[in-house]
Protein backbone atom coordinates (compact mmCIF):
# COMPACT_ATOMS: atom_id res chain seq x y z
CA UNK A 1 0.00 0.00 0.00
CA UNK A 2 1.22 3.52 -1.00
CA UNK A 3 0.19 6.90 -0.66
CA UNK A 4 -0.52 9.34 -3.45
CA UNK A 5 -2.27 12.82 -4.32
CA UNK A 6 -5.01 12.74 -6.93
CA UNK A 7 -7.10 15.19 -8.27
CA UNK A 8 -10.55 14.37 -9.46
CA UNK A 9 -11.20 17.61 -10.74
CA UNK A 10 -9.68 20.65 -12.07
CA UNK A 11 -9.34 23.74 -9.76
CA UNK A 12 -6.76 25.50 -7.30
CA UNK A 13 -4.83 24.06 -4.66
CA UNK A 14 -7.82 22.75 -2.58
CA UNK A 15 -8.51 19.75 -5.50
CA UNK A 16 -5.21 17.66 -4.24
CA UNK A 17 -6.09 15.07 -1.93
CA UNK A 18 -4.34 11.83 -0.67
CA UNK A 19 -5.50 8.14 -0.88
CA UNK A 20 -3.94 4.67 -0.61
CA UNK A 21 -3.14 2.75 -3.43
CA UNK A 22 -2.52 -1.29 -4.20
CA UNK A 23 0.59 -1.47 -6.55
CA UNK A 24 0.39 -4.45 -9.11
CA UNK A 25 3.79 -6.05 -9.71
CA UNK A 26 5.40 -3.87 -12.66
CA UNK A 27 4.47 -5.52 -16.26
CA UNK A 28 6.08 -6.02 -19.45
CA UNK A 29 9.17 -2.82 -20.10
CA UNK A 30 7.78 -1.49 -16.63
CA UNK A 31 9.76 -1.12 -13.10
CA UNK A 32 8.64 -0.45 -10.00
CA UNK A 33 10.22 2.68 -8.13
CA UNK A 34 10.45 3.56 -5.15
CA UNK A 35 10.41 7.55 -4.77
CA UNK A 36 13.35 9.12 -2.29
CA UNK A 37 12.38 12.61 -3.75
CA UNK A 38 10.13 14.25 -5.82
CA UNK A 39 10.32 17.24 -8.82
CA UNK A 40 7.59 20.35 -8.14
CA UNK A 41 7.16 22.25 -11.22
CA UNK A 42 5.06 24.57 -12.72
CA UNK A 43 3.51 21.81 -15.18
CA UNK A 44 2.39 20.46 -12.43
CA UNK A 45 -0.33 23.50 -11.16
CA UNK A 46 -1.27 23.60 -15.07
CA UNK A 47 -2.06 19.84 -14.95
CA UNK A 48 -4.50 20.44 -11.71
CA UNK A 49 -5.97 23.96 -13.19
CA UNK A 50 -6.58 22.36 -16.27
CA UNK A 51 -4.54 24.61 -18.13
CA UNK A 52 -2.47 21.16 -19.60
CA UNK A 53 -5.68 18.64 -19.62
CA UNK A 54 -5.36 15.39 -18.40
CA UNK A 55 -7.76 12.64 -17.73
CA UNK A 56 -9.31 12.45 -14.51
CA UNK A 57 -8.82 11.45 -12.04
CA UNK A 58 -5.04 11.29 -11.87
CA UNK A 59 -2.16 11.34 -9.86
CA UNK A 60 -0.22 14.16 -11.09
CA UNK A 61 3.92 14.95 -10.73
CA UNK A 62 6.15 14.24 -13.79
CA UNK A 63 9.36 14.20 -11.80
CA UNK A 64 10.67 11.77 -9.27
CA UNK A 65 14.30 9.90 -8.24
CA UNK A 66 14.41 6.83 -5.88
CA UNK A 67 15.03 3.14 -6.43
CA UNK A 68 14.35 -0.03 -8.09
CA UNK A 69 12.77 -2.15 -6.28
CA UNK A 70 11.26 -4.65 -9.38
CA UNK A 71 11.37 -4.94 -13.07
CA UNK A 72 9.21 -6.66 -15.32
CA UNK A 73 9.61 -9.30 -17.93
CA UNK A 74 11.81 -8.12 -20.83
CA UNK A 75 13.31 -5.08 -18.91
CA UNK A 76 17.05 -4.49 -19.59
CA UNK A 77 17.99 -0.95 -19.16
CA UNK A 78 17.50 -0.63 -15.16
CA UNK A 79 17.74 -3.95 -12.61
CA UNK A 80 16.26 -4.21 -9.35
CA UNK A 81 18.62 -1.67 -6.82
CA UNK A 82 19.61 0.94 -9.33
CA UNK A 83 19.22 4.54 -8.28
CA UNK A 84 17.29 6.45 -10.84
CA UNK A 85 15.36 9.22 -12.16
CA UNK A 86 12.95 10.53 -14.89
CA UNK A 87 10.86 13.41 -15.81
CA UNK A 88 8.38 12.51 -18.59
CA UNK A 89 4.95 11.03 -18.84
CA UNK A 90 2.47 9.25 -17.58
CA UNK A 91 1.68 11.76 -14.63
CA UNK A 92 1.99 9.49 -11.22
CA UNK A 93 5.38 10.69 -9.52
CA UNK A 94 3.31 12.11 -6.21
CA UNK A 95 3.59 9.12 -5.00
CA UNK A 96 5.71 6.97 -2.39
CA UNK A 97 6.54 4.80 -5.51
CA UNK A 98 4.79 3.84 -8.90
CA UNK A 99 4.80 1.97 -12.02
CA UNK A 100 7.31 3.49 -14.57
CA UNK A 101 8.17 2.59 -18.12
CA UNK A 102 11.60 1.56 -17.53
CA UNK A 103 13.03 2.98 -21.13
CA UNK A 104 12.00 6.07 -18.95
CA UNK A 105 14.26 6.32 -16.21
CA UNK A 106 18.06 7.29 -16.22
CA UNK A 107 20.17 5.93 -13.71
CA UNK A 108 22.21 8.45 -11.96
CA UNK A 109 25.53 8.74 -11.15
CA UNK A 110 27.20 8.50 -8.00
CA UNK A 111 28.09 12.57 -8.06
CA UNK A 112 24.12 13.69 -8.50
CA UNK A 113 22.01 12.73 -5.23
CA UNK A 114 18.58 11.70 -5.53
CA UNK A 115 17.19 15.30 -4.29
CA UNK A 116 19.07 16.88 -6.06
CA UNK A 117 18.49 14.64 -9.13
CA UNK A 118 14.48 15.23 -8.47
CA UNK A 119 14.98 19.04 -8.76
CA UNK A 120 17.20 18.96 -11.96
CA UNK A 121 16.14 16.28 -14.24
CA UNK A 122 12.87 17.80 -16.00
CA UNK A 123 14.54 21.46 -15.57
CA UNK A 124 18.13 20.66 -16.49
CA UNK A 125 17.06 18.72 -19.75
CA UNK A 126 14.75 21.32 -20.88
CA UNK A 127 17.38 23.45 -20.44
CA UNK A 128 19.70 21.43 -22.31
CA UNK A 129 17.47 20.87 -25.77
CA UNK A 130 16.66 24.80 -25.28
CA UNK A 131 20.01 26.12 -24.85
CA UNK A 132 22.18 23.21 -27.06
CA UNK A 133 19.07 22.25 -29.46
CA UNK A 134 16.24 24.91 -30.18
CA UNK A 135 18.33 27.34 -30.69
CA UNK A 136 21.97 26.39 -30.21
CA UNK A 137 23.44 29.36 -28.30
CA UNK A 138 27.04 30.16 -29.36
CA UNK A 139 29.61 32.17 -27.85
CA UNK A 140 28.92 35.38 -28.03
CA UNK A 141 25.38 35.29 -27.98
CA UNK A 142 23.62 37.88 -26.04
CA UNK A 143 20.41 35.98 -24.97
CA UNK A 144 16.92 37.14 -23.07
CA UNK A 145 15.84 34.33 -20.32
CA UNK A 146 12.78 35.48 -18.74
CA UNK A 147 12.36 34.11 -14.84
CA UNK A 148 15.98 34.05 -14.69
CA UNK A 149 15.96 33.03 -10.47
CA UNK A 150 13.16 30.65 -11.49
CA UNK A 151 14.18 26.74 -11.46
CA UNK A 152 14.80 26.15 -14.73
CA UNK A 153 16.09 29.79 -15.20
CA UNK A 154 19.16 29.39 -12.72
CA UNK A 155 19.86 26.48 -14.15
CA UNK A 156 19.73 27.73 -17.68
CA UNK A 157 21.79 30.97 -17.18
CA UNK A 158 24.57 29.03 -15.91
CA UNK A 159 24.89 26.65 -18.54
CA UNK A 160 24.37 29.56 -21.19
CA UNK A 161 27.05 31.74 -19.45
CA UNK A 162 29.45 28.31 -20.16
CA UNK A 163 28.48 27.83 -23.58
CA UNK A 164 30.07 31.97 -23.87
CA UNK A 165 26.88 33.74 -23.81
CA UNK A 166 26.55 37.56 -22.68
CA UNK A 167 23.02 36.79 -20.75
CA UNK A 168 20.18 38.92 -19.93
CA UNK A 169 17.90 37.76 -17.36
CA UNK A 170 14.66 39.34 -15.51
CA UNK A 171 12.92 39.15 -12.00
CA UNK A 172 10.67 40.17 -10.32
CA UNK A 173 12.84 41.14 -7.24
CA UNK A 174 15.93 42.72 -6.01
CA UNK A 175 16.58 39.53 -4.22
CA UNK A 176 15.93 37.25 -6.74
CA UNK A 177 18.25 39.52 -9.17
CA UNK A 178 20.82 39.35 -7.06
CA UNK A 179 20.88 35.60 -6.77
CA UNK A 180 20.04 35.35 -11.16
CA UNK A 181 23.21 37.49 -11.29
CA UNK A 182 24.92 34.71 -9.12
CA UNK A 183 23.92 32.46 -11.15
CA UNK A 184 25.39 33.31 -15.13
CA UNK A 185 23.37 36.66 -15.48
CA UNK A 186 25.61 39.27 -17.13
CA UNK A 187 22.79 41.94 -16.78
CA UNK A 188 19.51 41.24 -14.73
CA UNK A 189 16.27 43.75 -15.14
CA UNK A 190 13.51 43.95 -12.41
CA UNK A 191 10.49 43.97 -14.44
CA UNK A 192 8.12 45.14 -11.50
CA UNK A 193 9.99 48.43 -12.09
CA UNK A 194 12.28 48.15 -15.16
CA UNK A 195 10.77 48.38 -18.93
CA UNK A 196 12.48 45.24 -19.84
CA UNK A 197 12.38 45.80 -24.11
CA UNK A 198 13.50 49.39 -23.19
CA UNK A 199 16.65 47.64 -21.12
CA UNK A 200 16.93 45.44 -24.14
CA UNK A 201 17.59 47.45 -26.40
CA UNK A 202 19.92 49.85 -24.25
CA UNK A 203 21.55 46.97 -23.50
CA UNK A 204 22.16 45.62 -27.02
CA UNK A 205 22.76 48.82 -28.68
CA UNK A 206 19.13 49.09 -30.18
CA UNK A 207 19.53 45.76 -32.11
CA UNK A 208 17.68 43.43 -30.21
CA UNK A 209 18.98 39.63 -28.99
CA UNK A 210 18.78 36.52 -31.43
CA UNK A 211 16.68 34.95 -29.38
CA UNK A 212 14.24 34.92 -26.13
CA UNK A 213 13.69 31.70 -23.59
CA UNK A 214 10.27 32.56 -22.28
CA UNK A 215 8.13 30.79 -19.40
CA UNK A 216 6.32 33.43 -18.39
CA UNK A 217 3.63 33.61 -20.98
CA UNK A 218 1.00 36.02 -21.23
CA UNK A 219 2.10 39.23 -19.42
CA UNK A 220 5.28 38.74 -21.51
CA UNK A 221 4.63 38.00 -24.71
CA UNK A 222 3.92 41.57 -26.52
CA UNK A 223 7.09 42.55 -25.05
CA UNK A 224 9.38 39.53 -26.24
CA UNK A 225 8.72 40.05 -29.67
CA UNK A 226 9.64 43.25 -29.38
CA UNK A 227 13.14 42.30 -27.80
CA UNK A 228 14.04 40.37 -31.02
CA UNK A 229 16.34 41.28 -33.46
CA UNK A 230 15.49 40.90 -37.13
CA UNK A 231 14.77 36.93 -38.02
CA UNK A 232 15.02 36.49 -34.31
CA UNK A 233 13.63 33.51 -32.27
CA UNK A 234 10.97 33.81 -29.25
CA UNK A 235 10.74 30.34 -27.49
CA UNK A 236 7.75 29.94 -25.41
CA UNK A 237 8.33 27.33 -23.21
CA UNK A 238 5.92 28.03 -20.34
CA UNK A 239 2.54 30.19 -19.06
CA UNK A 240 3.26 30.95 -15.61
CA UNK A 241 1.10 33.74 -15.97
CA UNK A 242 -1.06 32.66 -18.12
CA UNK A 243 -1.69 31.34 -21.42
CA UNK A 244 -0.80 33.37 -24.51
CA UNK A 245 -3.86 34.68 -26.51
CA UNK A 246 -4.24 33.88 -29.87
CA UNK A 247 -2.24 36.06 -32.42
CA UNK A 248 -1.95 36.88 -36.02
CA UNK A 249 1.31 35.39 -37.67
CA UNK A 250 1.54 38.22 -39.78
CA UNK A 251 2.72 39.73 -36.78
CA UNK A 252 5.80 37.82 -36.86
CA UNK A 253 6.61 39.13 -40.48
CA UNK A 254 5.83 42.86 -39.40
CA UNK A 255 8.10 42.71 -36.74
CA UNK A 256 11.17 41.17 -38.43
CA UNK A 257 10.64 37.73 -40.08
CA UNK A 258 10.73 36.57 -36.69
CA UNK A 259 10.30 32.44 -35.71
CA UNK A 260 8.37 31.36 -32.76
CA UNK A 261 8.25 27.88 -31.19
CA UNK A 262 6.49 26.10 -28.49
CA UNK A 263 8.61 23.01 -27.39
CA UNK A 264 8.26 20.17 -24.72
CA UNK A 265 10.76 18.36 -22.99
CA UNK A 266 8.90 15.58 -24.11
CA UNK A 267 9.23 15.75 -27.74
CA UNK A 268 13.33 16.23 -27.47
CA UNK A 269 13.18 13.47 -25.26
CA UNK A 270 10.95 11.08 -26.65
CA UNK A 271 13.56 8.48 -28.66
CA UNK A 272 15.17 6.62 -25.96
CA UNK A 273 18.96 7.58 -27.14
CA UNK A 274 17.63 11.59 -27.15
CA UNK A 275 17.08 10.98 -23.33
CA UNK A 276 20.10 9.28 -22.57
CA UNK A 277 22.44 11.85 -24.36
CA UNK A 278 19.89 15.30 -22.71
CA UNK A 279 21.00 13.48 -19.13
CA UNK A 280 24.06 12.76 -20.21
CA UNK A 281 24.91 16.63 -21.13
CA UNK A 282 23.37 17.72 -17.65
CA UNK A 283 24.94 15.16 -15.31
CA UNK A 284 28.23 16.03 -16.98
CA UNK A 285 27.95 20.00 -17.10
CA UNK A 286 27.23 19.27 -12.93
CA UNK A 287 30.03 16.71 -12.19
CA UNK A 288 32.53 19.93 -13.77
CA UNK A 289 30.39 22.37 -12.00
CA UNK A 290 29.71 24.74 -14.66
CA UNK A 291 26.07 24.15 -13.55
CA UNK A 292 25.39 24.06 -9.98
CA UNK A 293 22.16 23.04 -8.79
CA UNK A 294 20.85 23.85 -5.26
CA UNK A 295 17.56 22.45 -3.90
CA UNK A 296 16.16 25.57 -2.29
CA UNK A 297 13.22 24.63 -0.09
CA UNK A 298 11.81 20.93 0.86
CA UNK A 299 8.15 20.21 1.70
CA UNK A 300 6.59 16.92 2.52
CA UNK A 301 4.53 15.58 0.04
CA UNK A 302 1.75 15.52 2.38
CA UNK A 303 2.14 19.55 2.48
CA UNK A 304 2.06 19.61 -1.52
CA UNK A 305 -0.85 22.26 -1.33
CA UNK A 306 1.20 24.73 0.31
CA UNK A 307 3.74 23.95 -2.40
CA UNK A 308 1.61 24.67 -4.86
CA UNK A 309 0.62 28.12 -3.64
CA UNK A 310 3.94 29.11 -3.35
CA UNK A 311 4.77 28.19 -6.42
CA UNK A 312 2.27 29.83 -8.15
CA UNK A 313 2.52 33.24 -5.94
CA UNK A 314 6.65 33.33 -6.76
CA UNK A 315 7.23 32.84 -3.52
CA UNK A 316 9.93 29.77 -4.69
CA UNK A 317 13.65 30.87 -5.65
CA UNK A 318 15.39 27.95 -7.75
CA UNK A 319 14.69 24.15 -7.36
CA UNK A 320 12.05 22.83 -4.48
CA UNK A 321 11.28 19.15 -4.03
CA UNK A 322 8.61 17.04 -2.26
CA UNK A 323 9.73 14.49 -0.11
CA UNK A 324 7.35 11.64 0.84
Amino acid sequence: MVQRVRVDKVGGPEVLRFEDAELPRPGPGEALVRHTAIGLNFIDTYHRSGLYELPLPATLGMEAAGRVEAVGPGVAVVAAGDRVAYASPPVGAYSEARIMPADRLVKLPDHVSDRAAAAVMLKGMTAEYLLRRTYAVRQGDTILFHAAAGGVGLIACQWARHLGAEVIGTAGSDEKAAIARAHGCAHVIVYTRENFVARVKEITGGKGVPVVYDSVGKSTWDGSLDCLRPRGMLVSFGNASGAVPPFQPVVLSQKGSLYLTRPTLMAYTALRQDLEESARALFDVMRTGAVKVEVRRTYALKDVAQAHRDLEARKTVGSSVLLP
